[in-house]
């Protein structure tokens, strides 16, 4: 089975609330809210691709000294498996905005689960909420 690496942020607010985008029409799992992120390319660290991909889909600037390393996600689909190592980040310059045509929430830890997400995702919601 493949591998895909895909590195993922918790965007952490002043008020303590995460930052969720939702999947666009046209993309697999449309519709359903995950943490920011995208895969990592040949030759890319995980905090690069991520630093990368914040720029492209949220238009904000971080340093990879702003990203702390929270947890991961090891999750089985159909036809690959995913590794996920989520980051936590409160410091990025620049005001978030979606453009890649997702819709953006920012959310308490304790709601995260009235938002349907991926399966990846859900395990990773109650390690937030004990860090939080």
């Amino acid at each position: 089975m493949k591998i895909v690496l895909v590195s993922a942020v918790a965007l952490i607010d002043v008020d303590g609330r995460v930052l969720l985008a939702q999947r666009p029409e046209g993309k697999s799992m449309a519709g359903l809210w995950e943490f920011p992120g995208g895969k990592v390319e040949n030759g890319e660290t995980p905090e690069a691709a991520l630093i990368r991909e914040l720029r492209e889909e949220l238009g904000i600037d971080t340093r990879a000294s702003c990203l702390a390393p929270l947890a991961f996600a090891s999750h089985s689909y159909d036809d690959f498996h995913l590794l996920m190592p989520l980051f936590a980040c409160r410091r990025w310059q620049g005001s978030v905005q979606p453009l890649e045509g997702q819709s953006l929430a920012w959310v308490r830890p304790a709601a995260m689960r009235d938002y349907p997400m991926p399966p990846a995702d859900k395990p990773l919601i109650p390690i937030l909420r004990d860090w939080l």
